[in-house]
């Protein structure tokens, strides 16, 4: 006996791993028995009579199997009928275009960072994309098509029996063994079979029209039996212990237009089956509901206490039909008479294009009014993907940037006028009496400077690889500084843990020659500024190339203090008096505003070439951060593209209200 009443609301499309267990086969049924069944199904549908029902009840007064004229539906929905297609209307079409975007955009979304929310995103991303493809495009391009009855349920549950019982005939083969690994059979009418052959609802299934074990098939049967406009999908266990048979019940589920779920007296309660009711629900497909083999004896108990956890869950309405324990006949069929209420229930809903269409549209619009909740979380997890990009950029940024402003304060603290670079200076300029005699005989200094140069070349030359080695040995120490710095950075953040290897740990192993070879460009740029600035001073022109190398290792010299060559009480106390010989010297060459600008100049040329080196360092990150592929504004396209599919859904109005 049936119990009739609906279940309506919008989806999320998920499904939760079980395992399962052997149910125990069915004792036979008396006829008391069956009756005792009967009267507890004939109160339950007392109950329903005065719900209110989204599922237009299938008229009384036509015969299971028939339909009401010839002209009720399309008499063939294959080739015939797609070559009198029509064109869709501009709201439909609408909205098809919406649909595309959406499926697009979701596409294009990756959530390949590791954060909190991805591998949710991820699935749910993956399964919306499939149900735009297997059901929401399919049948929005054609309202008309036959509808779809997904049979699923519990391990055990008897799915395919039923199946087979309600066409009379066995068309899908009842697992004995459990796991079943199988190919989904979907049974229709001869006449419906092309719609299903073309392989526009469920693109992902391979038709065949033999029994298969490849889960990527989807078995076809013609069923004389069942009445034109509606077809059977026997799914896999949704509680199944293979994964894959899990994934394939959720997809096919959320391909149907409507669910009949298949539960038995001692699985009823089951966690799993109520997820997918709770999603099927949410997502607006339309229910009903078996509870099969029953006992006589606990039958009113049973179905009372599933109406109360259907009613707390929002699903009281949902037809139920509930059905006894009893033998099957010789060919694996529940009998004639147990089976016939859904039979006819079934019957008159594929004789009435009316209750069709509604249910059609009415699970196509909760389903659209699903996508954008759905669609939110997406966005939600995608912008914590750019927020994550953000971070790891930035603490990589903060790591480099530190080592910037390390190569700024050593080139203004006198840092590097410490030790061998000081007494190589020294060397180079002459005795401590040459410094305590440098105010008051600007003159003879430069002409002593002068000798010095074209006469002793080699304390310069010691002088220039003293500068070339501290430069160096500071860059080194930068680089591997913020190389430690932004890897432990990334270390503590869960995106960036998962992006590092142990070589960002340490500068790249180059760096060594790429310093040296950026110290030693830089000081041929110092010469040839400096020989540029000196080309009209007689003394350059005079002391040839040792008075230009010698006029640019003083200005690499005053570099390494500060720019306007104020010794501070650093500078001071590294013994970097020897900043102020440089001015002066330099001063009595070019001329005082002619020397600051030097400084400047290559000053600024150091720190730029720095910057550039860090650069390189910084990409070893970035680079990764880069290939990953993300957009700026991921989930402004996403939420987009939803609203968009909203405003068309409203404006089509399926169920005839916005």
């Amino acid at each position: 006996m049936t119990t009739h009443g609906d279940a309506v609301g919008p989806s999320a499309l998920s499904a939760a791993p079980a395992a399962t267990q052997e149910p125990a086969s069915a004792p036979a049924g008396s006829a008391e028995e069956k009756a005792q069944v009967s009267v507890m199904a004939a109160d339950s549908a007392d109950r329903f009579e005065g719900t209110e029902s989204s599922v237009p009840r299938p008229p009384q007064d036509i015969e299971p199997g028939k339909t009401e004229t010839a002209d009720a539906r399309p008499a063939d929905l294959g080739e015939a009928d797609a070559r009198k297609a029509t064109e869709a209307p501009p709201a439909i079409s609408r909205l098809a275009e919406a649909l595309s975007a959406l499926r697009s955009a979701i596409g294009g979304t990756a959530y390949p960072l590791v954060m909190p929310s991805a591998e949710e995103a991820q699935r749910v991303g993956a399964a919306l994309t499939t149900q735009l493809d297997d059901y929401l495009l399919p049948r929005l391009a054609r309202l008309d098509a036959p509808l779809l009855v997904v049979v699923g349920g519990s391990t055990g549950a008897g799915k395919s029996t039923l199946v087979n019982s309600l066409v009379r005939a066995p068309v899908s083969t009842a697992g004995v063994l459990r796991p079943t690994t199988r190919s989904p059979v979907l049974v229709s009418n001869p006449a419906d079979l092309p719609w299903f052959q073309q392989g526009q609802l469920l693109p992902g299934l391979v038709r065949t029209r033999e029994p298969s074990n490849d889960a990527g098939a989807l078995q076809l049967v013609s069923a004389p039996a069942l009445g034109a406009g509606l077809a059977f999908l026997d799914a896999p266990d949704i509680d199944s212990v293979v994964d894959r048979n899990r994934k394939l019940a959720a997809q096919l589920l959320a391909a149907a237009d409507l669910w009949l779920f298949v539960t038995t007296a001692a699985r009823y309660a089951d966690a799993v089956p109520w997820e997918l009711l709770t999603t099927a629900r949410l997502r607006g497909t339309v229910i009903a509901l078996v509870l099969d083999r029953v006992p006589a004896e606990a039958a009113p108990e049973i179905a009372t206490h599933l109406q109360d956890m259907l009613n707390v869950r929002d699903l009281g309405a949902a037809p139920l039909f509930v059905l006894p324990e009893t033998r099957l006949d010789g060919q694996g069929l529940i009998s004639e008479d147990v089976i016939r209420p859904l039979q006819d229930w079934f019957g008159r809903l594929a004789a009435d294009s009316h209750a069709r269409s509604a249910v059609v549209r009415q699970t196509l619009d909760g389903a659209l009014a699903s996508l954008g909740p759905a669609v939110e979380g997406l966005a939600d997890a995608a912008d914590e993907q750019a927020r994550a990009a953000k971070a790891l950029g930035d603490r990589v940024t903060a790591a480099y940037r530190t080592g910037r402003q390390t190569m700024a304060d050593g080139l203004r603290d006198g840092r590097l006028l410490r030790g061998e670079v000081l007494a190589r200076w020294q060397e180079f300029v002459g005795t401590g009496e040459f410094l305590k005699t440098l105010e008051s005989k600007v003159g003879q200094i430069r002409d002593r400077f002068v000798a010095a140069l074209t006469g002793r070349p080699a304390p310069g030359r010691n002088l220039q690889m003293a500068l070339e080695s501290q430069l160096v040995t500071l860059l080194r120490g930068i680089a591997a500084d913020a190389a430690e710095q932004a890897y432990s950075a990334w270390q503590a953040h869960p995106a960036g843990a998962a992006l590092l290897d142990a070589g960002l740990q340490r500068p790249a192993a180059d760096l060594p020659e790429r310093a040296d070879r950026l110290v030693r460009d830089w000081q041929q740029w110092v010469l040839g500024l400096v020989r540029a600035e000196g080309a009209d001073k007689r003394v350059v022109a005079r002391g040839a190339a040792y008075a230009v190398n010698g006029a640019g290792l003083a200005v690499m010299i005053a570099v390494f203090t500060s720019t306007a060559f104020i010794p501070t009480g650093l500078e001071v106390a590294a013994g970097a008096g020897s900043a102020v010989a440089a001015q002066k010297v330099l001063e009595a060459i070019f001329g005082d505003q002619a020397i600051r600008t030097l400084a400047t100049q290559a000053r600024e040329d150091l720190l730029l070439r720095t910057d550039k080196l860090l650069d390189e360092e910084a990409a070893r990150f970035t680079d990764r951060l880069a290939a990953v592929g993300l957009d700026a504004e991921p989930g402004a396209r996403l939420r987009q593209a939803a609203a968009d599919v909203e405003t068309a859904r409203t404006e089509l109005a399926l169920t005839g209200s916005a």
